[in-house]
């Protein structure tokens, strides 16, 4: 089979033969992936301690939640309750829903794959680990001061959802809405984070000889989850960001009587919120998909057909998103498509309930605690899958659409898909990372309890609904024999509640961080995160030739452990890790990993103090805590770019990799095409919106900027791109350091300003302001999207100067430019696409 990128595998053979290491060199290793200590925790990047301190505060929202929802159900236990105020039950029924969605679901999974990837991978840490400490500072720090609200009556108020014209200045004119379109800006930042990092590290950190079809199934279901995050999230940043200027600046983006729409705000939030059931749903699904074999004693049944089916879920979601819209009014031709999409997504549900229910009846099953939450979540889901084809159908959701029929579907779905097979990973995982294993006598009653609770809350939530009772209510008359139903879902809901407390309790007694002495292999995995591991993950880091290693080679845990296989040692005396190529996962070069640092927690702290402070509307203390945001970002920074000695390192049985790598084949270059990919979303969206509203409100457009001020605009946005590729070129022309390269792309950062200024002073010139209607909204917004580039690139030409000046621009280690340029190039690029459909839009 010919190599993926000239490493030869017969290299392999050379393992496990060689003898086994010396002592000091593990020594060193613990040495160097130290513990932290006290206040050290604080600056600690490691997965092991981000991953658990990211899955424990997750939790801990799920917790908050909870306890909203329990009091949401004491208010409608009865009717004409006084328990909360209209208001306050409003906020309550708010914060329930942001919370589940925003700060628990998305995050869990993200905080799941920090902890277990790098040990199913055997990569010594995710590529980017001040990325993923960044990201779970800002969503520590944030989410417990956007839930502090609601403490102070602050709380958002309109819904998860945030529909306008509810969300509106006109109807919700205090700060509430504010809190929610700028508190959430922390999570949606934490979310692409965490999903730059996962894709990263899946495709470029697997252990050799662990090809595509080698990769753990949660590893696959991992990768479509961030991708799909990608793909979703910049939707729901740019909707945000359009109501808060709105709100603010009074551009009417959704106000229909001056040429906006508030249905496209239910198009940017659907086209996120429908894909993201299923972006909570595949990760619970690789976990379970991983944990069936080893609760049944057999090999998973069609595992390439599940990896088909999260491939097809990916792509049939974001087909589905106007499967919330069906009342809208929306045309017969549009509700037939996302109708038959929303049937058709079912279809890979399908086919991995399928594989798990094989898997079970051809193994030999032990009903233990993980085994009974993953049947558990297996029945719940599949009721909640069936509801979901009834509301596909149309003329069936125009009657339910707003009744408790819908509460009941969406929370089978949820619970079922997501919140049992949590509970199902947390018991057969926790031994991985704890001295003791959870208790398996607790565990089954935390099952029945959550199991049977279940039911009874929300099974007869579809009963209510088929009688009439409307969702988002606070309370209801008497006499309509809505009663009795919604006490026994109370009573339900406290009993899901009494199963979280004895989880909570299970925990409190039994878990015991520990990164070196674990609880180890309870029920008998086959894959490698159950190989022996410390902070530094694997001793060794081996050749996978199967997808169940432990299975099929008994020896492989012995060798690893006695540094038989690759990077046995420290080859350079700092953090390292592998990084192979994406499909074959050959070894390429050997990556320079950063060290502990206060810096990204400092980052986020002021990351989450600007969108939070700026919500109160105290703009110089917001501004100011982005200016040290920034500050910081760049600090950390600084050191990423590691230079070391060694140019070649040998990295077991006389294998030499290079210490350093730039272009394609640099895991810096695969972060910065993730990024960008997210940028052109937001950007897609943006150019969505604008010929959308051109579509439903072609009244209010007007003639716009001159056609000729182009012939200035494209010229300095070529000149941008130019410059900034000729500087890459002309550093590689030169062997030593030089000014020419850091020169040559100020200039084009300049030539980037000068472009975007044109464009924005060229429309001010043709007299349409923002506030004028919706579509001067929208062109302004499409330029202040590209004004955000451009002020990057103005601090990526600062940075670039700064190194240039040290002498860390020079040949060939020159990631820090490389990535600069191509960030550079894209932005010139958005701003031509930009001022050219601005201005010859609509084409007539």
């Amino acid at each position: 089979m010919k190599s993926e990128t000239g490493f030869d595998p017969a290299l392999y053979d050379r393992f496990p033969t060689q003898g086994e290491r010396p002592k000091e060199e593990l020594e060193e290793l613990e040495r160097i992936w130290c513990a932290p200590k006290g206040w050290q925790l604080l600056a600690a990047v490691n997965n092991n301690y981000v991953g658990t301190f990211y899955v424990g505060t997750a939790f801990l929202f799920f917790v908050l939640a909870g306890i909203l929802a329990l009091v949401m159900r004491v208010q409608l236990a009865l009717p004409l309750q006084g328990i909360l105020p209209q208001e306050t039950y409003n906020q309550f029924f708010t914060m329930h829903g942001t919370v589940m969605m925003f700060l628990f679901a998305v995050p869990m999974m993200e905080a799941l794959g920090v902890l277990l990837l790098p040990q199913m991978l055997a990569a010594r840490d995710l590529p980017f680990p001040r990325l993923s400490a960044y990201a779970f500072w800002a969503y520590f720090v944030g989410g417990l001061c956007f839930f502090a609200s609601i403490f102070f009556g602050l709380a958002p108020n309109g819904g998860w959802f945030m529909y306008p014209p509810l969300t509106g200045m006109a109807y919700s004119p205090g700060i509430n809405a504010d809190f929610w379109l700028l508190g959430i800006g922390f999570i949606e930042i934490s979310a692409i984070a965490g999903a730059i990092e996962i894709i990263v590290g899946v495709l470029r950190t697997r252990a050799p000889g662990m090809t595509l079809d080698k990769m753990p199934i949660y590893a696959w279901a991992m990768l479509v989850f961030a991708a799909m995050i990608v793909i979703g999230f910049p939707s729901i940043i740019l909707g945000t960001l359009l109501l808060e200027l709105e709100r603010a600046f009074n551009w009417p983006f959704f106000d229909p009587t001056r040429g906006g729409d508030a249905l496209l705000w239910q198009h940017l939030f659907w086209f996120f919120g429908h894909p993201e059931v299923y972006i909570i749903f595949l990760p619970a699904s690789g976990l379970v998909s991983m944990m069936v074999p080893t609760l049944a004693r057999a090999k998973l049944v069609g595992q390439n057909l599940i990896v088909m089916a999260f491939l097809a879920t990916g792509f049939i979601s974001f087909g589905v998103w106007s499967h919330h819209m069906f009342t809208t009014g929306m045309p017969r031709l549009s509700i037939g498509f996302f109708s038959a999409a929303s049937m058709a997504v079912s279809v890979p549900a399908g086919i991995q309930v399928f594989s798990w229910i094989s898997t079970f009846a051809v193994g030999k099953p032990s009903f233990n605690t993980p085994t009974l939450f993953a049947l558990g979540g297996l029945i719940t889901f599949v009721i909640g899958g069936l509801t979901g084809v009834m509301v596909a159908m149309v003329p069936f959701d125009w009657q339910a659409h707003d009744s408790y029929f819908i509460v009941a579907h969406l929370h089978y779905v949820l619970i079922g898909g997501m919140v049992f097979p949590l509970f199902a990973a947390l018991y057969y995982w926790t031994p991985m990372m704890s001295r003791r294993a959870l208790s398996e006598r607790l565990g089954k009653w935390v099952f029945w309890l959550m199991f049977v609770g279940m039911q009874v809350t929300f099974w007869p939530m579809h009963i209510l609904g088929l009688m009439g009772m409307p969702r988002r209510v606070y309370t209801y008359l008497p006499g309509r024999d809505w009663d009795t139903i919604n006490f026994i879902s109370t009573v339900g809901a406290f009993t899901i509640g009494i199963g979280v407390l004895l989880f909570v309790i299970d925990l409190a007694r039994n878990f015991r961080f520990t990164p070196d002495d674990d609880a180890g292999n309870v029920y008998g995995g086959g894959t490698l995160e159950w190989l022996p591991t410390g902070l530094y993950s694997t001793r060794s880091i081996p050749v996978v030739k199967s997808r169940e290693p432990l299975w099929d080679d008994p020896d492989l845990a012995k060798n690893v452990e006695e540094g038989r296989y690759f990077l046995p040692n420290s080859a350079t005396g700092l953090r390292e890790t592998i990084v192979t190529s994406p499909l074959r996962a050959e070894p390429q070069y050997l990556q320079i990993m950063p060290g502990p640092s206060v810096w990204p927690l400092l980052a986020a702290i002021f990351t989450a103090g600007f969108f939070i402070i700026m919500t109160i509307q105290a703009y110089k203390f917001s501004f100011a805590c982005g200016i040290l945001a920034i500050v910081c970002v760049l600090r950390w920074l600084w050191d990423t770019d590691r230079l070391v000695k060694e140019e070649t390192v040998d990295v077991g049985a006389g294998i030499r990799l290079p210490t350093y790598r730039t272009g394609p084949s640099s895991h810096g270059w695969w972060a910065t095409m993730v990024l960008l990919t997210v940028v052109f979303m937001i950007f897609v969206m943006a150019m969505f919106s604008f010929v959308y509203l051109y579509g439903v409100q072609p009244r209010f457009w007007v003639p716009g900027a001159d056609k000729l001020s182009l012939l200035a605009i494209l010229p300095a946005y070529a000149a941008a791109a130019g410059l900034a590729l000729f500087s890459r070129y002309m550093l590689a022309r030169e062997k030593t350091q030089h000014w020419t390269p850091g020169v040559l792309f100020v200039l084009a950062a300049c030539a980037l300003v000068a472009a975007n200024g044109i464009d924005f002073w060229s429309w001010l010139r043709s007299g349409l302001m923002p506030t004028a209607s919706g579509q001067g909204a929208t062109v302004y917004g499409l330029l202040s999207l590209e004004g955000i580039l451009v002020f990057i690139v103005v601090l990526m030409a600062g940075y670039i100067s700064a190194r240039n000046g040290r002498a860390l621009i020079v040949r060939p280690r020159n990631n820090s430019l490389d990535l600069c340029v191509l960030f550079t190039v894209y932005a010139a690029g958005q701003g031509a696409v930009t001022a050219v459909l601005t201005r010859l839009f609509p084409w007539t």
